[in-house]
Formats: structure tokens, C-alpha cells, sequence
């Protein structure tokens, strides 16, 4: 499924890992074109009728990939060069983010360690979210010196009220999933070797029930129409 991340299926359960932990998962314009092109073929695939999103290593997602500006000490120059980014990779990335959060599947976020802007964005648009103890959230996008998306960033303001949110977004604090769970962000917080069993419990549950009336039913709850 390319270079960046493994797809295995089984009894209606699909796993789609990303899979490059040496650059912690990162998010780059390969990596998201590649994480659209699989996630298309998935909601294809009538075999599949939940998905389970994790990453490998000890890290979900790190979020953009910051390579080039590694060792760029100047601040002003730090945020010259994040924002600075493809156009391309912004636009497939909200894409991304469109295409989960209107699946017709439901979908698990197994969040096995760091969720990191971007990273953390793509788990907040899943249907479900199961994360490690110690597990560490943040958006740094303020102190990079860009926004995040306005849609995912009003959506969080929905979630967990406008002073939370503030928080998270304006102040870039870190954030451990025990702190999200109290604030309904999470579903479970599950010991290391607990994560997939968590997470394949909650799927299973919904691959055996009617893809018809899950797909409504998420449909009724986010607020859109199904094709």
C-alpha cells in the first residue's frame, strides 16, 4: 500500500498502519497523497465495514514533516519555513481529513504514543478514539506560526467547549490521554499491550452490525448528507 503504510484485513476488519517510524510517522506530501489513495480504495472495498487507524513505533502521528527546518534556531525564521509548506500537502491533507470524517465505515483511532498536529487532527476525525497511558497530544501550530484548519479547529471548539479548546489550540500545551479522557476526547486509555485488543473489540462490535444504518447513523451525528 506504498511506502509509508500497511493495510491488512480480516473477518470486515480493516488495519491501516502508518508505517515510518523512523521519521515518526510524519506527514509530508508522499505520505499524504498516499494515506488519501489508501483510505479511497478502503471505503471501496465492501470486505471492509470497520477500519482501525495506528501507526508504528512508538508514535501515531508527529504531524508535518519538520526535516528542513531541524537545527534553524531564529524563531522568525522557524516560522518562515513552516509556513511555508506545499500547497499540494495542504490540500490533499484536508482532503484527508474530509474523506474520514465522512466515512461510511466506522473508524478507530489506535493512538499508540505521540498524536502531533496533523496526527492529532486525523485521530480527532475518527469515530473512535483508543489511546496508550502516557500517550502525549499537542498542536504546535501557534508556535510554529501557522492556524490549523479552521473546520477541525471549530470542530474541537464543539467538543470540548471554547476555554478547553482555546487551550489547546492557542496555548500548545501537551497534553497526556488521561487529561483527554477526563475531557471526552478519548474513549478508552488502555495499557500498551492492550491497545489493538481495545481497539479490534470495538470494531468487531460494529463490523457485525448493518453497514446501511451505521453509515446513517454516523451521517445523522456529524451533520451531513450520504451520496
Amino acid at each position: 500500500m506504498g511506502e509509508y503504510f500497511k493495510f491488512e484485513k480480516a473477518d470486515g476488519i480493516g488495519v491501516l498502519t502508518f508505517n515510518f517510524p523512523l521519521k515518526r510517522n510524519p506527514l509530508n506530501e508522499r505520505s499524504v497523497g498516499e494515506m488519501f489513495e489508501n483510505l479511497s480504495a478502503i471505503r471501496d472495498d465492501d470486505e471492509v465495514r470497520a477500519l482501525i487507524l495506528t501507526g508504528a513505533g512508538n508514535t501515531f502521528s508527529a504531524g508535518a514533516d519538520l526535516s528542513h527546518i531541524k537545527g534553524v534556531a531564529d524563531p522568525a525564521e522557524r516560522e518562515r519555513l513552516f509556513g511555508n509548506v506545499s500547497p499540494k500537502r495542504m490540500r490533499i491533507l484536508r482532503r484527508v481529513f474530509t474523506l474520514l470524517t465522512n466515512f461510511e465505515i466506522p473508524t478507530i483511532a489506535a493512538v499508540n504514543g505521540y498524536a502531533v498536529g496533523g496526527g492529532w487532527f486525523i485521530a480527532m476525525c475518527c469515530d473512535f478514539r483508543v489511546a496508550v497511558e502516557g500517550a502525549q497530544f499537542w498542536l504546535p501550530e501557534i508556535e510554529l506560526g501557522a492556524p490549523g484548519p479552521r473546520e477541525l479547529e471549530h470542530r474541537l471548539a464543539l467538543d470540548v467547549g471554547l476555554a478547553r479548546a482555546k487551550e489547546i489550540v492557542l496555548m500548545c500545551r501537551r497534553f497526556r490521554a488521561e487529561e483527554l479522557l477526563q475531557w471526552g476526547l478519548l474513549n478508552r486509555v488502555v495499557k500498551a499491550d492492550q491497545l489493538m485488543p481495545a481497539a479490534q473489540e470495538i470494531a468487531r462490535y460494529l463490523a457485525a452490525r448493518k453497514r446501511a444504518a451505521l453509515s446513517q447513523a454516523k451521517a445523522n451525528l456529524n451533520g451531513f448528507t450520504l451520496d
